[in-house]
Parts: structure tokens; C-alpha cells; sequence
């Protein structure tokens, strides 16, 4: 295929930045040489530089970080070295948020105004941020940075080589004013687990351990599961996962064992995924393992890997977890030099690898088929289904994608047995569930409870509600407020539906008498605006009109034809959108609605 290029011409920075993910270039002849020596008369050029597509992310992220922007003459040296039109290339850059395409290079700080940040004094700080940042420099808005339980957040992005990419959590203006000039902030608090350690399971080792130490991790019993499974081999350890009946952690309680078993039912090469892009407003428990237990993570895909026939998986990782990228890449390079990954995993016994992704800022990723596009070099957006993806997923092969505490859970269930698993609880609801509290509570965190624990005991395990309860948002944007008189509901995957929620992504938000609910449901409401990928017209154009009526609604016009479209929109969304979130892009304000909380402060 001939490709039109640009006429820019990349820096020697823009060139050295991006051939740091490619490899240094080699021509078309010299690669012949090296494959064919025999007969110099064959090229490799386009197929075979082609087929390096799924790096294009990873080259846009290394100019990002170097120059702090996706420049035209380095988008150009992108496109050349990997055969993509320039066109193309170009609208996967612009797809996501933290990739610059229309401004100068410069640090930037990225400024939570979500809405468990938004009670915070954002308004406040961001005036202040404003007024103390020097000529080069950016703020910007940005919807959750994962960092809920500090009450306000920022990420900081301040390019060159090595970039200087950080959270700053609490944020404050000294703080986030001395990251943009380079220099370290203040730390965060305690690590956000407040609960004693006899109470945990999936965060047992959560501040017992040193994330950067791989012996602090197998003194605490880490890889002692992956050596059952060596030993075991795969049929036993998909059937272990099958009779934990482990159901998905990430929002949509999809069986375990069933994805295990069809992926290791299909016809290899087979892939893993741990689906690490948590981006739900709200949720920040995949965070605080991947930053606190990396060594679990991996060898559960380790795991995972062997029990599908994998032999490489992808981690998929939300962009502004630099701290979680930073501890996930050590945690790598010491599992594979300690020989647990790579060619000779485990002796030699099988092969499996893993490589980091990392995101661009875009919620839609979450979804798994927008994620295998991300993976694959393109625009993040979801694909139709079927085929599934345990059919057809990434690279169209077989693909098992679970998130990071489901994935987590897997180390228990291997070493304890898939029944004992199963027994601590209901028939669809098994094991323990991480809930992440914030906003108007006294202690936020993240917590562990076993299925069944109701909703009002949750919120005392955490301090109680700081002021009187108007409502409790579960399940993040995605999910639906509750009043105070359901505070008995048993947060089990039946008990919600039954009660019409979702447990979602775990997230559990109060908010007082005195709540704003108007500024709340309309920054839920311009969150899925922002975030929708535009693909498909009922979601593209329903979260525009659904922002539209509501902020008419919230301005006092008429309210039975607001609310009436309201409910047309989200029917048309959830009947006709291709994936979750047109589906789910109406619940929590339909909710905020029917329990009077619009307008009411």
C-alpha cells in the first residue's frame, strides 16, 4: 500500500524518543539479508513493517513524554517507520486526552473536578493554580484521577528525558505548582486500606509487603500458587476456577470459569489481558493492588497464561497510575530475571511473558473490545459483538480478559481449592468484594467485606456519613443513587439486582443534606459527553441531548418534558448503543430523578 506522507521532518529528539520503542530503523534490504541471506533480491517493507501496528500507542506516548506533545514531523517518523497513513495515526492520537496534538509542548497539570473531588474546593484550587503557574505551563480540568480517597487529585505531566510524570494526591497549589517545575511533591498519606489486616483477603498483603522486593513478597507466601499450578498443570486450574464460581470483579459479574474454559478450548496462539484501566469516577481499588501488591497481579496472569495456553499477556494500565506503571515494570524485570517469566518460566516448564500498555485517557478502554483496539494501534473504540472474545479478541485469536482483583482472587482459589472458595458465600456471589468509599464519609478507603454485607453496615464500617444522608451513589457514574431507607440491601451481584442496581465497579459514594445534586448529575451527565468514543449515533448524539434536557431541568423549565426525554433518550441509548456505556449512561441521573434529589439542596 502507498502512503501519502507529511512533508515535516522529525527533530533528532522526536527520532531518538521514538525509536527507543521501535528499534532502530533497518532498511528494507538489510532486513533481507538478515531473513533470506541466500537471495538479496527480496525487500521487506510493507507487510512486515505493518505488522509492528500495535506499537503505534506506545511511539505516541514516548513523543509525549519527550517533547510533551505528538508533533507533526514525529508523527510523520511514526507513520514511516511503521507503513500507517498519516491520517490514521493521527486520529488515534487525538482520540485520547493525555496525548497533545493541537499545543505547544509544555507540562501540564491535570486537575480531578469529578464528582468526589468536586466538594473538595476545586473551585478554589484551580483559581489558585492559575494564578501561580508560570508562563509554558497548563491546567486542565480532568474527570477521576483514582485518587478519591484523598478528597482532590492531580497528574502531572512534565516532558523531557526522563519524563516527569506523577500524582498529586491531596492536591494542593504548592504542591501541584512544584510538580509542574520539576520538583517532587509531598507525599500522599497513608496507604488508603484502613481496615486491620486479620479483616482482608484480597488485600492481605496490601502494607505487609514491599512492592519493590520480590523476596518481601514470597516470604508472604507469593508464587507458592503459581508452583501448585506448575505442578497441577491446566485442566486442574481452569477447574478449580470453575468451582470457585468466581463471577468478574470489574462491573459486569461475567463467570470466570466460563471465559477460562472457552479460551483454553480454542485453537492457539491464545492471549491474556489484565484489563488495568480503571477509569470509573469513583474507583481507585485496582489502583491501590497494582501499586501495593505488583508481584500478585503477575503471577496471577502468570497463572492465567498457563492455564489458557498463553504465551503473552498485556497489561493494560490506566495512564495516570504512573506510580502503579513505575512498580508493575520493576516488579517485571525481577520476576524475569528470578526466572518466573519469559522463555524458561518456572524451569522452562512453559513460556509465558508479559508487556505493559499503558492508556491515553479514555474511559471507553475499559470496555474490552475498545481495549484490544487500543493494544492493536487503533482508535479505542468497541467492536460488535459477536464474535466474542474468547473467540476473536486481540489480533483476532482467543483472548481472556479479567480485571485486576479478579485476576487477584485466582491466587486463593488455586491455593485453597475452588470449593473452599465457593463456600464463603452465595450461589453467584463468592469470595470478598473490595468497595471504594468516598466523598461524605469519615474514613474513605478501600475496604474488603464478604458478599452479603448490607449497605448501611458498610457505610459504618467506614466511620458513618459525615453529616445527614441524602443518598448513596453505587457502582460510580455507571450505577444509580439509593435514599436512606434501602441502607438494608445485602451487597451481593443477586441482592443488587434485585433491588435494580449494580455493584459496578464497587464504588460507594454518600452524599449529605446539603448536596448540590443539580451540579452533581450534570457532571455525571457531561462526563459520559466527554467520554462517549462517537462511534455509534445513539450514544454519540443521546449523551449530548441527555446533557442538554438536564441542564434545562435544573434550571427550573418544565419538568415532566425534561424528564420525559430524559427517559426516551436513555431507552433509545440502552436498546440501540453498541456497548456499556450507552447502556449505562442514564442510570444514575434517571435515579437522582426519580428520588427527588434535583433541585433539592
Amino acid at each position: 500500500m502507498d502512503i501519502q506522507l507529511l512533508a515535516d521532518r522529525p527533530t533528532a529528539e522526536e527520532r531518538a524518543a521514538v525509536d527507543e520503542v521501535l528499534g532502530p530503523p533497518v532498511s528494507s534490504w538489510d532486513g533481507a539479508r538478515q531473513r533470506r541471506p541466500v537471495d538479496e533480491h527480496v525487500a521487506f517493507g510493507g507487510s512486515a513493517a505493518r505488522a509492528g501496528r500495535h506499537l503505534l500507542l506506545p511511539a505516541l506516548h514516548a513523543l509525549q513524554d519527550a517533547i510533551g506533545a505528538v508533533s507533526r514531523g514525529g508523527l510523520n517518523y511514526i507513520c514511516e517507520r511503521l507503513t500507517i497513513p498519516p491520517a490514521e495515526a493521527y486520529g488515534v492520537a487525538a482520540f485520547y486526552h493525555l496525548l497533545t496534538v493541537d499545543a505547544p509542548g509544555t507540562p501540564v497539570a491535570y486537575v480531578c473536578d469529578d464528582i468526589a473531588c468536586r466538594g473538595a474546593g476545586v473551585a478554589d484550587l484551580l483559581g489558585e493554580l492559575d494564578a501561580g503557574r508560570e508562563d509554558g505551563t497548563r491546567i486542565e480540568t480532568s474527570p477521576c484521577l483514582g485518587q478519591c480517597h484523598a478528597g482532590s487529585a492531580a497528574y502531572v505531566h512534565r516532558p523531557g528525558v526522563p519524563a516527569h510524570r506523577v500524582g498529586v494526591a491531596p492536591a494542593s497549589a504548592p504542591g501541584v505548582l512544584g510538580a509542574l517545575r520539576g520538583n517532587a511533591p509531598a507525599q500522599a498519606g497513608a496507604i488508603p486500606v484502613p481496615q486491620p489486616v486479620t479483616d482482608r483477603r484480597v488485600l492481605r498483603r496490601v502494607g505487609a509487603v514491599d512492592p519493590a522486593s520480590l523476596d518481601s513478597y514470597r516470604e508472604h507466601g507469593g508464587y507458592a500458587a503459581l508452583a501448585w499450578a506448575v505442578e497441577r498443570g491446566p485442566e486442574e486450574i481452569v477447574a478449580e476456577v470453575e468451582a470457585s464460581r468466581l463471577m468478574g470483579r470489574g462491573g459486569a459479574a461475567f463467570p470466570a470459569g466460563v471465559k477460562w474454559r472457552a479460551v483454553a478450548g480454542q485453537p492457539g496462539p491464545r492471549y491474556v489481558i489484565c484489563n488495568a484501566d480503571e477509569s470509573e469516577p469513583g474507583t481507585f481499588k485496582d489502583r491501590v493492588l497494582l501499586e501495593y501488591d505488583p508481584f500478585a497481579v503477575i503471577e496471577a496472569m502468570t497463572i492465567a497464561g498457563l492455564a489458557v495456553g498463553a504465551a503473552t499477556g498485556y497489561l493494560y494500565i490506566r495512564g495516570e497510575y504512573p506510580l502503579a506503571e513505575e512498580r508493575l515494570r520493576a516488579a517485571l524485570d525481577q520476576a524475569r530475571h528470578a526466572g518466573l517469566l519469559g522463555p524458561v518460566s518456572m524451569s522452562g516448564m512453559f513460556d509465558f511473558d508479559i508487556e505493559i500498555r499503558r492508556g491515553g485517557g479514555a474511559y471507553i478502554c475499559g470496555e474490552e473490545t475498545a481495549l484490544f483496539n487500543s493494544i492493536e494501534g487503533y482508535r479505542g473504540e468497541p467492536r460488535q459483538k459477536p464474535p466474542f472474545p474468547t473467540e476473536a479478541g486481540l489480533f483476532s485469536r482467543p483472548t481472556l480478559v479479567n480485571n485486576v482483583e479478579t485476576l487477584v482472587n485466582v491466587l486463593d482459589i488455586v491455593s485453597e481449592g475452588g470449593a473452599a472458595y465457593a463456600a464463603t458465600g452465595t450461589e453467584s456471589s463468592t469470595g470478598t468484594k473490595l468497595f471504594c468509599l468516598s466523598r461524605d464519609i469519615a474514613t474513605p478507603g478501600v475496604y474488603e467485606f464478604p458478599f452479603g454485607i448490607t449497605l448501611g453496615d458498610v457505610l459504618e464500617a467506614a466511620g458513618g456519613v459525615t453529616g445527614e444522608l441524602a443518598a448513596v451513589l453505587v457502582g460510580g457514574a455507571a450505577g444509580s443513587f439509593i435514599g436512606p431507607d434501602r441502607l438494608d440491601t445485602p451487597l451481593t451481584f443477586e441482592g443488587a439486582r434485585a433491588a435494580g442496581i449494580s455493584l459496578g465497579s464497587g464504588v460507594v459514594m454518600p452524599f449529605a443534606v446539603g448536596t448540590d445534586f443539580a451540579d452533581i448529575t450534570r457532571r455525571i451527565a457531561a462526563f459520559f459527553e466527554e467520554e462517549t468514543c462517537g462511534q455509534c449515533v445513539p450514544c454519540r448524539v443521546g449523551v449530548v441531548r441527555q446533557g442538554e434536557a438536564l441542564g434545562r431541568l435544573t434550571t427550573g423549565r418544565s419538568r415532566t418534558d425534561e424528564v420525559a426525554l430524559i427517559d426516551d433518550i436513555a431507552r433509545a441509548m440502552r436498546d440501540a448503543s453498541i456497548c456499556g456505556l450507552g447502556h449505562t449512561a442514564s442510570g444514575a441521573i434517571q435515579s437522582a430523578i426519580a428520588l427527588d434529589l434535583i433541585g433539592v439542596s
